[in-house]
């Protein structure tokens, strides 16, 4: 299985499988290298992308600012750059 993260030189990428308008807000497994997060927002005007964050922020305890949407924004294949962040700083 290929891991979504990826180190960067001022943090970790993430990619992402966004599954928006679901029944609840989840994290699942990875599937072809992205981390799969199930929302229940609807893809309307960054409304999941949003969610997404706030979930994946909470759960792994980093703040939401250090979440930067570098690819995706309208897609469901997304990727993040997690700045200041180690991948041993993420429970994957």
């Amino acid at each position: 299985m290929c891991s979504p993260l990826t180190e960067a030189d001022d943090g970790v990428r993430l990619r992402v499988r966004g599954m928006p308008k679901a029944g609840r807000n989840e994290i699942g497994d990875v599937r072809n290298g992205r981390l799969v997060v199930k929302v229940t927002a609807a893809p309307e005007d960054g409304k999941a992308n949003a969610a997404i964050v706030k979930l994946l922020s909470k759960t792994w305890r980093l703040p939401a600012s250090a979440f930067e949407l570098t690819a995706g924004a309208t897609s469901r294949d997304k990727t993040f750059l997690l700045r200041g962040v180690k991948i041993a700083d993420i429970p994957l």
